[in-house]
């Protein structure tokens, strides 16, 4: 509820899991594609934006399966190299949308896997940033996710202001301060 206004949340708390129903429920067959009829059974593998996943299964009404963003080919590519790895495609909020989905499905290895790709993609995405701070944009971008794009983009402007900073202006100014007297103290 902290984060209510905040669109990027809203979008990550749109995209689809696999769910799998433990009871069977009537008046959501409309959930169900291959449903026949207005309910679904139990057993039923239904893919569901996770807001209402998540829901499900607070009242143990369904199980959230790991998403396929943090399959076993994923997971190899990560590790074989990941700053190569198009995440985006996979999906856009993988940072988030992992943090979110790790404490709900059990798995413990989706934290590690997180963090070794942010941490092998981190110095990757500054590097080109700071290389291409006057360039169009590349094509890195197409790979990139939300956060990773953002952290591109800061450091982009970062190095601008930087150099802007280098090359023009004076360097040190006189603090206000300094050109008063104290008044002595009696």
């Amino acid at each position: 509820m902290a984060h209510y206004y905040d669109i990027d949340e809203i979008i990550v708390e749109e995209e689809l899991v696999s769910a799998v129903f433990q009871k069977a429920a009537n008046g959501v067959g409309i959930l169900d594609p291959s449903a026949e009829t207005n309910s679904v059974e139990q057993g039923s593998k239904v893919e569901l934006p996770f807001w209402l996943a998540h829901e499900l299964l607070l009242r143990q009404a369904a199980t959230i399966n790991i998403p396929a963003c943090f399959n076993q080919k994923t997971r190899k590519e990560i590790q074989a190299d990941a700053p190569c790895v198009d995440l985006r495609s996979r999906c856009p909020y993988f940072y988030e949308l992992g943090c979110k989905v790790a404490p709900l499905v059990g798995d413990r290895t989706i934290g590690s896997l997180l963090l070794q790709a942010f941490l092998s993609r981190y110095k990757e995405v500054l590097s080109k940033a700071h290389r291409a701070a006057s360039t169009p944009v590349p094509k890195v971008l197409t790979l990139l996710t939300k956060e990773e794009t953002n952290l591109y983009e800061t450091a982009q402007s970062s190095m601008t202001a930087f150099k802007k900073w280098r090359m023009g202006g004076p360097r040190f100014q006189r603090a206000s301060v300094l050109g008063r007297k104290r008044k002595p103290i009696d």
